[in-house]
């Protein structure tokens, strides 16, 4: 018998058993929370980036009544 065959009898076993199926369920579920905390981390930075990209402007313009309303604004959501 080669080795391919084997490693595909092993293999087969080894998905036939409950404990291959619930490591991988316990695998997805690991998974898709590491995916919502990603995806919640994204949302993060896509907010700091609004408030980068509207500070820049009233910077630019030396409006700092403006810039301290963004930043008050902004500090209230933290």
């Amino acid at each position: 018998m080669a080795a391919k065959d084997v490693a595909r009898k092993v293999r087969d076993r080894v998905r036939e058993t409950k404990a291959f199926e619930s490591s991988l369920h316990g695998r997805v579920l690991a998974l898709e929370k590491e995916l919502e905390a990603d995806r919640q981390l994204h949302r993060r930075i896509a907010e700091l980036s609004d408030v980068v990209a509207e500070l820049l402007v009233p910077i630019q313009d030396r409006d700092e009544a403006h810039v301290r309303e963004i930043l008050s604004q902004y500090r209230k959501t933290i």
